[in-house]
């Protein structure tokens, strides 16, 4: 039979993490291999799992992936800053996705490294008397990594060189691709459903998998499958292999367990709720709230326990340095010392602040994300608690003392606005001409403002809203700037309670029966009633972020009466872009649905300098072997294997 080779599988590793007793948190400590034996001791399963959290760290956060995951889709573009490895995934002529310059490849190594850990931890835990629940700890992160490479890559190995599923500790040459149904019918599906029957419902220490998490991941999985075998839009699968499960299920099955177990931890949601205001959810300082369901933790207490540098980011992993791709070059903006003659300053300095962070312009939101997908600003409060659209003055921070003139030669104090993002087009029209009134960035102004202006379709691959929910936050910034070029110290929220409500509400569209749902959440089990949960909450407000005060309104009424009486499967994509815009799910969104070409085949932005307001609509060309990513280079170099051999490993279309 032919294997896989990756050093890594062995057994090496760069950092592990351990369990100590007193502590209700992850501690960590460097160990460098893992054998047989070490899995056969309490201290070999508790580092072993701990590892298996801290692999999170390589995935969640790390950029170029989260690029893999953005951009190319309806939400996301390259922007003005981006290099060849965003550039390519948008699919418009600047690039090629192969099996070089796709960074997917960020998961495999990875992916594979964990899986073969938890293998371990599986294969020889129960020997070292620990609870079933500690084991089954790991069935959910193997199945959780497997459930990724096989929604990316299609049928993927089970057997890394020991046997299916079994730990190996020796590097072999070749490797052979298991089909897609095998790998959810042997793997996914059995080690969900352990974890599900073995977790707890509380977590055993801060952030540790549950019950309800593993109810959400089977949910997902069944959801995932469903549409593979149904496959709508005849997209191809490899390794080649009948639409068919090897239990005997048809997809309409799988919906319905989607649906039910869905439904159920809805109805048993333990630890876990949905947040009062869509605010309080991505709020840097309500973080690990009870609506995060996982995430890859990092903190500001310990550069170890962090993962990276407290001061500065080196724009690798194990850093989390997503939200810097989305965010411009916001620190040139400037402002006038003087009101008779323009004598330039900085008036939105770097900070580490959740609005602000640090700015690479890798990637650029389309215009369509301002005026389709948060088409209404009024009610739901989810566009607010998305982007920062206002950027206040905070020359202040950096030692610079007195007032400023901004737009229309008006004074301003520090914490006033200085630039805006209007929610529309304004009826008067904005004076872009800059020749009165300097904005270096290509604003314009509007009569009686002191702050300049850029109206939804004026945004550019060079200036466009921040993404605020991915801003860092820090508490330990004193009276000035902080560390606004350190990756962010805040955990990567990896999966929400409120997705629940989703995985339900598309399952029903697919035909599941559906029946009430009781408890905190009732309502009637339609696709309608579930999103509705959701809507409803993001019509009420506690804080307006963008106007940095407190705001006490509820438009629930507003949204759900806005509600379609019919749910199709483009709106419930709509809701989930308003609910997790930017968040890394978009592709995988388009993908299983497989209206990643109908959705994103277009869209529009102005160009790649100050001052271009003038929208362009661009075409994507995204063939339907785009829907799986290629197999790494890496690996096929790795495979001691003839070319041929090789050639067929890849999937179509790369080959």
């Amino acid at each position: 039979m032919k294997r896989i080779k990756m050093k890594t599988l062995i057994g090496t590793v760069a950092m592990i993490l351990f369990l100590t007793g007193c502590s209700k948190v992850l501690k960590e400590q460097p160990r460098s291999i893992y054998t047989p034996a070490f899995f056969q001791t309490k201290t070999g399963v508790l580092g072993g799992l701990t590892e298996m959290y801290s692999h999170l760290r390589y995935i969640y956060g790390q950029a170029y992936y989260y690029n893999t995951c953005e951009t190319g889709t309806d939400e996301a573009t390259y922007g003005q800053s981006a290099d060849g490895n965003f550039k390519v995934m948008d699919m418009t002529g600047q690039g090629v996705i192969d099996a070089t310059t796709s960074r997917s490849d960020a998961i495999w190594n990875t992916c594979f490294t964990n899986i073969n850990t938890a293998n371990g931890v599986i294969q020889y835990g129960t020997s070292a008397g620990v609870d079933s629940s500690l084991t089954s700890e790991a069935n959910f992160f193997r199945a959780f990594d497997y459930f990724l490479l096989v929604q990316t890559f299609g049928g993927v190995p089970l057997d890394l060189g020991s046997g299916d599923l079994q730990f190996n500790i020796n590097p072999v040459a070749s490797s052979v691709r298991n089909t897609v149904p095998e790998v959810y019918t042997k793997c996914i599906f059995p080690d969900l459903i352990r974890a599900v029957n073995n977790l707890p419902m509380s977590a055993r220490l801060t952030g540790t998998i549950t019950k309800p998490v593993a109810q959400l991941y089977l949910a997902k999985a069944y959801l995932t499958y469903a549409w593979w075998l149904k496959n709508p839009n005849n997209i191809p699968t490899y390794p080649a292999a009948e639409r068919t499960d090897p239990d005997g299920h048809n997809a309409q099955w799988y919906f319905q367990q989607a649906y039910a177990i869905s439904t159920n931890a809805i109805e048993n949601p333990g630890i876990y709720g949905l947040q009062p205001t869509f605010y309080d959810v991505n709020n840097g300082a309500n973080d690990r709230n009870n609506e995060i369901m996982l995430y890859a933790d990092h903190t500001q207490t310990s550069q170890q326990y962090n993962g990276s540098s407290l001061t500065y980011g080196s724009g690798g992993a194990p850093d989390n340095f997503a939200g810097w791709m989305l965010t411009w070059n916001y620190p040139n903006i400037q402002s006038s010392s003087s009101n008779s003659s323009w004598k330039a300053v900085n008036s939105v300095q770097r900070a580490s602040l959740q609005p602000l962070g640090r700015p690479w312009v890798r990637m650029a939101p389309p215009i369509g994300v301002f005026t389709n997908t948060f088409a209404d600003k009024t009610n739901d409060s989810r566009y607010d608690g998305t982007f920062t659209t206002v950027y206040h003055g905070n020359w202040n921070l950096a030692g610079i003392s007195g007032s400023l003139y901004n737009a229309n030669n008006m004074q301003v104090s520090p914490g006033a606005p200085i630039l805006t993002f209007l929610d529309s087009e304004p009826s008067t029209a904005i004076d872009y001409s800059n020749s009165v009134y300097k904005s270096n960035v290509g604003a314009g102004v509007l009569p009686g403002r002191s702050d300049f202006v850029i109206d939804p379709n004026g945004i550019s691959r060079i200036v466009y809203p921040g993404l605020w929910k991915l801003g860092p936050y820090r508490t330990d910034n004193g009276s000035g700037l902080g560390n606004p070029n350190a990756a962010s110290t805040r955990p990567f929220n990896i999966d929400k309670f409120s997705e629940l409500f989703f995985v339900a509400a598309e399952a029903a569209i697919e035909g599941a029966s559906t029946t009430s749902v009781t408890g905190t959440y009732a309502n009637d089990g339609t696709a309608r009633g579930l999103i509705n949960i959701i809507r409803a909450r993001a019509g009420k407000w506690d804080y307006d972020n963008n106007g940095d005060s407190a705001k006490i309104a509820d438009n629930s009424a507003a949204m759900i009466a806005a509600t379609p009486a019919t749910i199709t499967i483009d709106y419930l994509l709509a809701e989930r872009s308003r609910e997790y815009y930017g968040e890394g799910y978009r592709w995988f969104d388009l993908v299983r649905t497989q209206e990643w070409a109908n959705l994103a085949s277009s869209y529009s932005i102005c160009g790649n300098n100050y001052g271009d307001h003038t929208p362009q609509t661009i075409t994507r060309t995204i063939p339907a072997y785009l829907y799986l990513r290629p197999i790494p280079q890496g690996q096929l170099d790795a495979m001691q294997v003839s070319e041929a051999i090789k050639t067929a490993y890849q999937n179509p279309g790369y080959q």
